[in-house]
């Protein structure tokens, strides 16, 4: 790592995206947190250094992510390429009424397997460097219980060690064995976590049914000091133990993909309280992004659709 900049370090998955089209498939890349990391680095200037930690194949695909990423400002150094594994893929298919349905085949990914790399115990060791450490419940998910482990025991030495760490609850059923080890694991981060954003509607999924304030009383009493209530086009909630403030977004009349509204919203909100804005202005800045994403198909937005807010000068 360039020991002058600030590293931001993001881990999880990115897929091969199919979509169904009326003659062909349609294909490109997609996945919660290298949406994430992508508008980081949009917003983010050369003081900060996003990486993305993952792990791919050495195929064509995967070829054509790292030159992605690379185009985006991402370093890829911590991205491990498997000799034996491809990047998982899921296929999208829309019906009329634009009711959508998604196919997986990832259960023998690369990323699922990135802890058990050769490689790994170097990325591991190097990410107690980074200022910022993000990653979301998909990242544990896809693991083994092993590897679960590992990952949060390196993650407390990296805490330790002065990183901060920023969990997104992101919580898909299917993905887990089971909603009491989702439950167990997510208490697990949080207890790490110096920065929660949590979508309500996954925590009622998780949980069920509860309020805002059981929401931000369970991730207090974990140790998170800023927690962070995604609810859609509805207001946002930053509570820290001594203050909770509601945060409007400005109305958008035409959503055309919601794909990565709360990627971009963590985006927009941690490139703000990383230059050094507070509470309020971080998400009225990721609020303003995540409008502007919800407009255009797809996950990432063309570059030059970046609101000028938010793009680092």
């Amino acid at each position: 790592m360039n020991k002058t900049a600030q590293g931001i370090a993001l881990i999880g998955e990115c897929m091969i995206e199919l979509r169904r089209e009326p003659a062909h498939l349609n294909y490109r890349f997609g996945g919660d947190t290298l949406n994430t990391a992508i508008y980081l680095a949009r917003q983010l200037d050369a003081a900060f250094e996003v990486r993305y930690v993952t792990a791919l194949g050495v195929d064509g695909f995967s070829h054509e992510m790292i030159q992605a990423w690379q185009g985006e400002q991402i370093c890829t150094d911590w991205v491990l390429q498997d000799q034996c594994r491809l990047p998982g893929m899921y296929l999208i298919e829309t019906e009329d009424n634009g009711e959508r349905h998604f196919h997986y085949w990832r259960s023998d990914s690369a990323a699922k397997y990135w802890l058990q790399h050769p490689a790994a115990p170097i990325v591991l060791a190097d990410l107690a460097q980074c200022r910022m450490i993000y990653l979301s419940g998909i990242s544990l998910a896809i693991l083994s219980v092993a590897d679960r482990a590992v990952l949060l025991a390196e993650l407390q030495k990296a805490k330790a060690a002065g990183s901060q760490i920023v969990f997104d609850n992101n919580y898909r059923q299917r993905l887990w064995e089971s909603r009491e080890v989702a439950q167990a694991n997510y208490r697990a981060i949080l207890q790490l976590a110096d920065i929660a954003l949590l979508t309500l509607d996954d925590e009622v999924a998780l949980y069920g049914e509860e309020s805002v304030a059981a929401v931000i009383a369970r991730a207090q009493a974990c140790g998170v000091t800023e927690v962070v209530i995604k609810r859609g086009g509805s207001a946002c909630i930053v509570a820290t133990a001594d203050m909770q403030i509601e945060i409007s977004a400005e109305p958008v009349t035409k959503v055309v993909d919601t794909t990565a509204a709360g990627d971009s919203f963590a985006a927009g909100y941690l490139a703000a309280r990383l230059q050094g804005m507070d509470y309020q202005a971080a998400a009225m800045q990721a609020h303003r992004l995540a409008g502007i994403v919800i407009q255009h198909p797809g996950a990432i937005i063309p570059r030059e659709n970046m609101p000028s807010a938010t793009v680092a000068a």
